[in-house]
């Protein structure tokens, strides 16, 4: 009779998982292998045969100096918009986890982003750094002299590109840390407080630790979203200039695909992309998971 139930039970389980399965295999697995067959082909100019090259498309990209600056930029750029995107999340949390007047106003305020795609993100604060009519360069220049031109500057332009994301990653951020801090125990800190804790003390040594589970899933998120999902902000302020000063790799990468239709060459472009980001991934289970609190 248990064995009856057990195997009711494990056809209802595999029914259950099924819908996510062929999701995975239809979305992930799928294109995966077919992007792994293109990368040893190489297409004629007008896309209606593949030639077969074997690793030449890999060897041709790994010693593309192109290739090696827009990975370059690609890492710098998902470093500092992560750091920036969960470092402000953070504060903004701490400071809203507080019994102030019209902090569920600022809490609405503050999610908004998430409700905005990024190319959205990308249109908005494309506007409002607008050298001619954006308001925010307007005053930027006027209180500090500075001409945030990022329509012909490829410095500023890359900064724009980590506002936006960052302001984007904001509110995704901010729900995970603001429902992480309220589960945080009054009665720890109270004793923190007892014993002449300062407040940096306390959020140090016993808040930052509690919420470090939170933290970490952040981190690993936000590094996945911000490679993958930034390409919108990229396509709709800058493609890729001025000057290839925002080329990076997502976006490198639709560009041989779609616009030269060198699919070969693009799809070991995907095949690399993703052997980098997993790489990443490990290494953040690996050291950064090891600070973790699950207690």
């Amino acid at each position: 009779m248990q064995s009856k139930f057990s195997k009711k039970y494990n056809f209802l389980a595999y029914l259950l998982l099924s819908p996510s399965i062929i999701i995975v295999i239809t979305f992930l697995i799928y294109p995966s292998l077919e992007s792994l067959y293109l990368s040893f082909f190489r297409s004629t100019p007008f896309g209606n045969r593949q030639i077969f090259v074997g690793l030449e498309n890999f060897a041709r990209l790994l010693t593309s100096e192109t290739y090696w600056n827009s990975l370059g930029r690609s890492l710098i750029f998902t470093a500092i918009t992560v750091f920036i995107s969960i470092s402000f999340s953070l504060l903004l949390a701490v400071l809203t986890n507080k019994n102030i007047r019209g902090v569920k106003i600022y809490k609405s305020l503050l999610i908004w982003p998430f409700a905005f795609s990024f190319a959205f993100s990308g249109i908005i604060w494309g506007v409002l750094m607008h050298p001619n009519v954006g308001i925010m360069s307007y005053y930027i220049q006027l209180l500090t002299g500075f001409e945030f031109n990022w329509v012909n500057s490829g410095s500023a332009a890359f900064i724009l590109l980590i506002i936006a994301s960052s302001w984007r990653m904001l509110g995704y951020n901010f729900i995970f840390f603001i429902a992480a801090l309220q589960n945080v125990s009054p009665s720890l800190l109270e004793s923190a407080e007892i014993d002449g804790a300062n407040p940096f003390i306390k959020f140090w040594k016993i808040t930052f630790p509690l919420i470090s589970p939170i933290t970490f899933f952040l981190l690993i998120m936000n590094t996945l979203q911000v490679f993958f999902l930034t390409f919108g902000i990229v396509d709709v302020l800058t493609k890729g200039g001025p000057a290839r000063a925002t080329d990076i790799v997502t976006y490198k990468l639709f560009r041989d695909a779609f616009l030269s239709m060198r699919t070969g060459y693009a799809s070991a472009q995907s095949i690399i992309l993703f052997v980098i980001v997993a790489g990443i991934t490990i290494f953040q289970f690996k050291y950064a998971g090891k600070k973790v609190f699950y207690q």
